[in-house]
């Protein structure tokens, strides 16, 4: 139906039905029909289990035949709801309304909710907020009572005022504080411990005019806070009362209304007590949508999906997340179950559904960190590098927050323990949580009131079933006795099943029989067969698939074993093969492979494979073939990081490693889009790849991978990664005894600690750094290891002890006639004079340094002196230089694309046209930045929005008042 029509059926409110627009109410009966009838309403094309809607619509108060009650209810209804042309449905021992989904109120109201998150501006956003809470006509269900309905009616309240907030936030931010500034006190007067309402209304009252009032409710609520209970107002409300007092422009609406709105005159007392300083704006959301496919022959669990189901149908909304654990040895079925479940009930969770492969039994690697997969995830629900907090605990609030008005359902697969879990905990009642593990996580449990699923072994009839879904019915008839020997071995396990499955089923030369008589040779099994981590069957299972590849595929199955990192490309797959054939061959055995059950294609020209079977791989590898498989795997990831930065820091100096072993074949670049599109794909593989090379104690891959791997932690901000690389870089490069590898490896430690606002040690690290360039003798190296230093002390906002340092560096690479470090210090030592005021010292250091660049064709660093230029120009108030200064430096960024510090150059630009009264080409060059940070994601957007409204506020006045 149109979401323009009315809905049909009402649940916000009293339960009724209409027939359609023009037709009267219909007659429901009475209160019990109702409840039915709203069961069902809620659960629209979903099938409802009887027992279910029993509890649902009686609870406790059950009727003596209550399934005879029960279907004299249904049958009435159906055909109540006859001329609606809505069908009720028995299936699935339950039933099912069959209806459009929009022509329920309350699904109508989430749709529009989800609808205004993902709105391409504020207005549509405003006006999808406004239908939704249009449609509400009191406390949903009305006078309908049953538990259930009375613990959902107080989760539907609290979506309704979250809707209600956003809508208000909304209002403000496009200046209609007049419209819902009445609507906002009488709420805040009934609600008087909603914080976020109390900001909301005044700040709504202060922008209607009524400035002397805000402030006489600040003084009452001063005087009760410090009455009742012995406080002062909190620092956010004293800043909005001092804001207030002095008529602060921040808090001016974004457009001049026409005249004070009317606000109803109200006691002080029942104003909120507490403002916060900012009311947020609203930001559309992503919904992630990370569910891998669903398993398409997944058969029986029948009972465990169920448990699963009724974990969530009957948890308090009041709980915190509903958490359920599926446990079990690995290859019982633990995600596929979890898979099954999360697709059958995605409904449920319209705001998306998170998933992640925790690694946590990885033969390959170690376990993800927490922090690792909250990165990810915070990437998932929107947020670009820029905005994500460097502190670890930061990270996890901020994912906690942009769940808790959600309704998201998150999957942690393969979990080591539990507390690799408990981080990554949502703390919204709206949201919940599957994880698999291995073991008993009794932690979660006990502490979290997790709900254990343990999932055993497949029955025979399940197994059966499975091979017969898989093989057809008419194959397995014609060997009987081998189907048996099959199921015998397999035992059960759902992954040794898949993958006899897939072998018989693609290998035409190997009939059941044959396979059958593999999978009992003793010498083609593991060796030990116990009931625990390992079903019985499972080394033969994988031995029998890899002898049925062709010999290419059971090579490559082999050397992907060692591989590290989640996943590998397509790329690093052909130098791993290391046989010298091009991506289109490989990717054909890559391909039978991925036939085979063995490994799987996630996301194109990118391979994994699940951990049990990487431990068999490699095992069949041998210590040999493996190792140089993932020496081949090393060097690629080290060649290929060399490659892309020679195109994205071609100038940088970075330390050159040796020739590639055979068999290795780096990629190479059309474009630094490429290359930078490549460190984004693989910066968790070369991460891994850190952690390998240390594992199997390949120290000269240790610290050079280490190095190249900066960049990309480095444009993510990730200090906390680049310190644990670094330290594996140092702790190598101290068993090689290798000064260079020193000298780099305590750099990258220095870079890991700046970054992350550990300046201490970060001045220690230059340190030795710079000890281990003068033993070599390297001058060029120290003026680095300078430079570095000196940019300690400017982040510390020390420019003069800066200053000091630079010129050490400055005097090393003028003795070694390095002209790239002459022009990255000249102009540093033209941005510390400039803070220190010596403009003309610092305009004449920024030109050699741009004559340096120009020699050097280096377009990137000569912006970044034109913008050091002009920001000594500007200090000085010499504007009309400081705009050309601008200018020149913005032209360069937006050629070079780079549009980061574009934005930044085209911000101070719009600085300096203000100061010459230059409006309209200020307002230009800030929202030509606001333009480009928000398409970023980058924090830096706010204060410039900031200038945008406060010079379009002062010169509306300045208007006003020659008129």
């Amino acid at each position: 139906m149109s979401d323009t029509s009315e809905p049909r059926f009402r649940l916000l409110g009293t339960v009724d039905a209409h027939a359609g627009p023009a037709a009267g109410p219909l007659d429901l009966g009475h209160d019990r029909q109702r409840c039915v009838l709203a069961v069902l309403l809620v659960e629209a094309n979903h099938p409802v289990p009887v027992p279910v809607l029993l509890d649902r619509a009686w609870g406790d108060r059950l009727p003596r035949r209550p399934r005879d009650a029960l279907y004299g209810y249904l049958s009435r209804l159906r055909s109540i709801l006859a001329v609606t042309g809505v069908r009720l449905e028995r299936c699935h021992g339950g039933y099912t309304l069959e209806l459009d989904p929009l022509d329920v109120d309350l699904h109508r109201f989430d749709d529009l909710v989800r609808r205004s998150r993902t709105a391409p501006d504020a207005g549509r956003a405003l006006a999808d907020l406004e239908r939704a809470l249009a449609l509400w006509g009191g406390p949903a269900f009305g006078a309908l009572e049953t538990s259930w309905l009375n613990d959902l009616r107080v989760e539907l309240t609290h979506r309704r005022r979250v809707a209600e907030r956003a809508r208000d936030d909304l209002a403000l931010q496009l200046g209609r504080h007049q419209v819902v500034a009445s609507d906002l006190l009488v709420r805040a007067a009934r609600d008087p411990l909603d914080e976020r309402l109390a900001g909301q209304a005044l700040l709504a009252l202060y922008r209607c005019g009524q400035r002397a009032l805000a402030l006489t409710h600040f003084e009452d609520l001063r005087q009760r806070l410090a009455d009742g209970l012995g406080t002062e107002p909190s620092e956010p409300l004293r800043r909005l009362h001092q804001q207030m007092l002095r008529a602060d422009p921040v808090l001016s609406p974004p457009e001049t209304d026409p005249a004070p709105a009317v606000v109803p005159a109200m006691d002080p007392a029942v104003v909120p007590a507490v403002v916060p300083a900012v009311v947020p704006a609203v930001v559309p959301a992503p919904v992630p949508r990370q569910l891998p496919p669903c398993p398409g022959s997944f058969v029986g669990r029948e009972a465990e999906l169920a448990e699963l189901t009724a974990a969530f149908e009957f948890s308090a909304p009041s709980t915190a997340v509903v958490l359920s654990v599926i446990g079990g040895p690995g290859g019982i079925g633990k995600t596929w179950l979890a898979l099954r479940w999360a697709h059958r009930h995605r409904h449920r969770f319209p705001d998306g559904q998170l998933y992640v492969n925790l690694r946590g039994f990885d033969p390959g690697g170690g376990p993800l960190a927490p922090a690792v997969v909250i990165r990810s995830f915070l990437t998932a629900l929107g947020v670009s590098d820029a905005a994500v907090p460097g502190d670890p605990d930061a990270q996890v609030a901020l994912y906690r927050s942009l769940l808790a008005d959600r309704r998201v359902l998150v999957v942690l697969d393969n979990a080591r323990d539990s507390a690799q879990v408990e981080p990554l905990l949502p703390g919204s009642s709206g949201c919940a949580v599957l994880v698999t593990c291995r073991r008993r996580l009794t932690a979660l449990v006990a502490a979290h009131g997790a709900h254990p699923v343990p999932l055993g072994l497949m029955t025979d009839a399940e197994a059966r079933q499975v091979l017969r879904i898989r093989l057809g019915a008419a194959r397995l008839a014609d060997a009987p006795a081998a189907v048996d020997a099959l199921l015998t071995h397999c035992a059960g396990l759902p992954l040794a099943l898949g993958i006899v499955a897939a072998q018989a089923a693609t290998g035409a030369a190997a009939g059941l029989t044959d396979l059958a008589g593999a999978l009992t040779d003793r010498e083609t099994r593991l060796d030990l067969l116990d009931a625990g981590e390992l079903a019985l069957g499972l080394r033969a299972v994988l031995d029998t698939s890899v002898r049925a590849l062709s010999a290419p595929a059971a090579r490559m199955f082999g050397r992907l074993g060692p591989a590290p990192g989640p996943d590998t490309g397509l790329a690093a797959a052909v130098s791993a093969a290391g046989t010298g054939d091009g991506a289109g061959e490989v990717r054909k055995v890559l391909r039978e492979l991925v036939d085979a059950n063995l490994i799987s294609e996630d996301s194109p020209r990118r391979y994994r494979m699940h951990d049990l079977v990487r431990l068999y791989a490699i095992e069949v590898s041998g210590a040999a073939d493996g190792g140089c498989a993932l020496t081949r795997l090393l060097e690629h990831y080290l060649h290929t990081a060399h490659a892309a930065l020679d195109l994205l820091r071609p100038l940088d100096r970075r330390p050159v490693p040796a020739p590639p072993v055979a068999g290795v074949r780096a990629e190479r670049f059309a474009d630094r889009a490429a290359a930078a599109a490549w460190f984004a794909a693989e910066c968790q593989v070369l991460v891994a790849a850190v952690r390998s090379a240390a594992g199997v104690g390949a120290d000269r891959l240790t610290w050079q991978l280490a190095w190249v791997s900066l960049y990309q932690l480095g444009q993510r901000g990730d200090g906390a990664g680049q310190v644990a690389v670094s330290e594996l870089a140092v702790a190598a490069a101290r068993r090689l005894g290798d000064d260079s590898a020193l000298a780099h490896a305590h750099t990258g430690l220095g870079r890991g600690y700046g970054a992350s606002g550990r300046f201490d040690p970060a001045r220690v690290e230059f340190g030795h750094a710079l000890a281990a360039y003068r033993r070599l003798g390297d001058v060029v190296g120290e003026g680095f290891a300078h430079r570095a230093l000196a940019r300690v002390h400017a982040v510390e906002g020390r420019p003069a002890e800066a200053l000091v340092e630079d010129r050490r560096a400055l005097a090393r690479f003028e003795a070694a006639g390095h002209d790239y470090g002459r022009a990255v210090v000249l102009n540093a030592l033209g941005w510390h004079l400039g803070h220190l005021g010596r403009y003309a010292e610092a305009v004449d250091c920024c030109r050699r340094a741009i004559a340096l660049h120009r020699h050097l064709t280096d377009p990137f660093g000569e912006a970044l002196s034109w913008d050091s230029i002009a920001y000594a120009r500007y200090r000085q108030g010499d504007y009309h230089q400081a705009v050309t200064g601008y200018r020149r430096a913005a032209r360069l960024m937006r050629d070079q694309r780079n549009h980061s510090v574009e934005a930044q150059v085209v911000d101070h630009l719009g600085d300096a046209y203000a100061a010459l009264g230059a409006r309209r080409a200020a307002c230009a060059a800030w929202q030509r930045a606001a333009d480009l940070l928000t398409a970023l994601g980058h924090p830096h957007v706010a204060p410039v929005h900031a200038k945008l409204r406060r010079v379009t506020v002062r010169f509306s006045v300045a208007g006003r008042s020659r008129r």
